[in-house]
């Protein structure tokens, strides 16, 4: 009895230590903060807040129905083979400070990350560039050749876009290192509250619910829209919004996506907003597990037609192994979804897009 005792004793120990190590780790830094005061007054009033979280518009489940958390540990340790290139993703290195740009010019970076330099505009989306989409740098590696940018490659950046705080969205070690370049920061609500606990002034942040805008000069105005998914860096859920954006830019409509599922809100922006000129969507790490939060290759291509998109870009692809598909699976699903209607563009990480004369549309993915 006395062992028995002592056994039990000594496992509620470990249990506790364990339990203040992890406390102590969702402490520091990367994990960022929620939002406080005039902050979470704010998001409190807002339509899409409810029950002490942000909701999407329809009812949106993170896990499917058939799903549970002994399959996605399953998937886990059963990853296929071609989960990661067989050799290092080719890029093309552009003198990021040295471009020019009459007309809006994107240089994408892998998963979600692009530029778009318009005139003398210079704008940045999602920038992850530490080699890592994880809270700890030895999880989630980039592929092979697909970190090619860092920082320092950057221009001054006059705006920065952050569609939610999801590490392969909202990486702290890039936000330290860039923030000093970066004029304005333009993100959805309470995202605000992890970039002021990183040093970023509150002066230089501008928080968006949704279908909120701001006009940013003479002609450039930015409206945030909706994005069927979901928010957060810890445990808790839904503590910030996550959004789409539609740019207006020098007589130039662009669709910034963001992460989102297939739904109707798609139809409703391409209504009110359409046509655009081109629309960066998400196309890869997705799972029938977590359907209704990613779009499938093919609900990527619907998405385009719905927001009436003259010209699809896919990103969300060819950087993170955060889905249990082939790594290139998601681009060749999306081309043979594909129709003539809507030209697609699917240029190798740092290639330049140049709206109204280059869209670079080489298979360059097949090895």
């Amino acid at each position: 009895m006395k062992i028995l005792k002592k056994m039990i004793i000594w496992i509620v120990g470990i249990v506790a230590i364990l339990a203040i190590l992890v406390w102590g780790f969702m402490q520091t830094a990367v994990f960022g903060k929620d939002s406080i005061g005039e902050r979470l007054a704010r998001i409190q009033k807002s339509p899409n807040y409810k029950d002490g979280v942000f909701q999407n518009l329809n009812f949106t489940s993170v896990m499917s129905e058939d799903g549970s958390y002994w399959k996605l540990l399953q998937d886990y340790f059963n990853k296929p083979d071609n989960i990661e290139p067989p050799k290092a993703i080719p890029t093309v290195k552009t003198d990021l400070i040295s471009l020019i740009a009459e007309k809006p010019t994107i240089i994408w970076f892998g998963h979600s990350s692009y530029l778009i330099k318009s005139k003398q505009t210079t704008i940045l989306i999602d920038p992850v560039f530490s080699g890592s989409a994880s809270p700890v740098s030895f999880m989630v590696k980039a592929f092979k050749g697909a970190d090619a940018y860092q920082v320092d490659d950057f221009p001054e950046i006059d705006m920065l876009f952050l569609s939610h705080d999801h590490y392969d969205h909202l990486d702290y070690q890039t936000i330290t290192k860039i923030q000093s370049k970066v004029k304005k920061f333009y993100t959805s609500l309470g995202v605000g509250a992890h970039l002021e606990h990183w040093g970023v002034s509150s002066e230089k942040i501008v928080e968006f619910d949704w279908w909120e805008n701001v006009k940013v000069a003479e002609d450039i105005e930015v409206t945030a829209t909706p994005a069927r998914h979901f928010s957060g860096r810890g445990f808790a859920r839904g503590k910030s919004l996550w959004s789409s954006f539609v740019l207006n830019i020098h007589g130039y409509k662009l669709f910034l996506g963001g992460d989102s599922g297939y739904d109707t809100h798609f139809k409703t922006i391409g209504e009110k907003y359409g046509p655009f000129d081109i629309a960066l969507l998400e196309n890869g790490q997705y799972n029938v597990l977590w359907h209704e939060i990613h779009t499938l290759p093919e609900e990527t291509f619907l998405a385009a037609k719905d927001l009436k998109a003259k010209v699809l870009m896919p990103v969300h692809w060819a950087k993170f192994p955060l889905a249990n598909h082939a790594w290139n699976e998601p681009i060749k699903r999306l081309k043979a979804a594909a129709t003539d209607e809507i030209k697609l563009t699917t240029p190798m990480i740092g290639e330049p897009v140049v709206l109204d004369s280059l869209y670079p549309n080489k298979v360059w993915w097949e090895f």
